[in-house]
């Protein structure tokens, strides 16, 4: 039995994992009981077990979400297809970034009814309750929006539903493109061609692909054009048929960019679009084609919006701390635009009211010169 410390327990909860399955245990203890101290730590509680049977001991109300949050790990410790698999310190991560949001919790049912996606690397499924409703719109919506943060998984799990839907061959070829703007680089001193100097900033949708098709099947893919990935501009005067399609960096186009992508959409093909609107690097002034998006389409009933958070990225736990810290830096300055702006229109306010007043007070007129008249 492992034991931790806690002073002055309030209360306690005793709980049993069936049936018991002694290698799952061991994957949701981890190595050297981390996964449980990980979770002493964020909760303040003591975590006893011997085998199966666990006893809770802390806060009243910490112990039903922490029992909740193992059930949740338990699960997580057997894949789609049956067999056991080891927690990483990232699957942790994620579910203690949704205590928060208790339903966010992987439950039975949910773990019964959870969309998965078939590639070489595995079955591939969302990681928590935001991404997994994400992977379920794609699939269900012609147009999809993703919209959040670097590292939320939103471009990886659009590939990996185009290469699901190409490999059941639901879709004829997968288009994969982004505007070729980029942050604080110029293309233009860059060798080649346009699309061969937007090349290097394609390699995040290139290594999705040899993640889940391998490297000489991608290779052939590009080969015949089944999959091409292309800067935006090359979409001009198309239409894209038997498709699944994904515009990646969207927040980059311009209103008419935007426009022009999604009107290439043919018959039988999805769109996905991807994007953060605070990592915007098009020209001062000009308007980002994503938000215009999000405001003149969200009222649209067959498109699915998915907005996603800090909480949700999936790389490094130091990265969502990183986004966060961004996040309310980025408010605070605007709040302060914001009130010096009101302090400024106050203050000219203030000042027209006194001049007002001291003309209204003032009621002396100064004297009118007349020209004599000569004699």
């Amino acid at each position: 039995m492992r034991e931790g410390h806690l002073d002055n327990p309030i209360s306690s909860l005793e709980f049993s994992f069936t049936p018991a399955d002694h290698q799952r245990l061991a994957m949701l203890c981890g190595p050297f009981d981390d996964h449980l101290h990980q979770i002493e730590r964020r909760f303040r509680v003591q975590i006893q077990n011997r085998e199966e049977k666990f006893r809770l001991l802390g806060l009243t109300e910490q112990l039903p979400l922490v029992r909740q949050l193992l059930e949740s790990l338990y699960l997580e410790t057997v894949s789609a297809n049956g067999k056991i698999q080891p927690l990483s310190p990232e699957q942790v991560h994620l579910s203690l970034s949704s205590v928060e949001n208790p339903s966010s919790l992987v439950s039975v049912d949910a773990a019964q009814n959870e969309v998965s996606i078939k590639t070489k690397k595995g079955l591939i499924k969302g990681r928590n309750a935001n991404q997994s409703r994400y992977v379920a719109n794609v699939l269900t919506h012609d147009v999809t929006f993703g919209i959040g943060p670097a590292g939320t998984g939103k471009t990886y799990l659009a590939v990996a539903c185009a290469v699901d839907a190409l490999e059941k061959q639901q879709v004829r070829r997968i288009v994969l493109t982004r505007p070729a703007v980029e942050a604080g680089e110029k293309l233009g001193f860059l060798p080649g061609d346009l699309a061969q100097k937007v090349d290097p900033y394609l390699r995040p949708l290139y290594d999705a692909l040899f993640d889940m098709l391998g490297f000489e099947k991608v290779e052939k893919y590009l080969e015949r054009g089944t999959i091409e990935i292309a800067p935006l501009a090359y979409m001009r005067g198309r239409t894209l048929s038997d498709a699944f399609i994904i515009l990646d960096e969207s927040q980059n186009t311009t209103v008419e960019q935007m426009k022009m992508f999604l009107t290439r959409i043919g018959f039988n093909s999805k769109a996905v679009i991807t994007g953060d609107v605070t990592q915007i690097d098009l020209p001062r002034g000009q308007y980002s084609g994503l938000k215009h998006a999000i405001d003149v389409l969200s009222a649209v009933d067959a498109l699915s919006f998915n907005y996603f958070q800090a909480k949700d990225v999936v790389r490094h736990p130091v990265v969502q701390k990183i986004v966060i810290a961004y996040e309310a830096h980025e408010k605070a300055v605007a709040d302060a635009k914001a009130a010096a702006r009101a302090a400024e229109q106050a203050e000219i306010v203030e000042k027209a009211a006194q001049q007002a007043l001291a003309a209204t007070a003032d009621p002396v007129a100064k004297p009118v010169r007349r020209r004599s008249k000569e004699v």
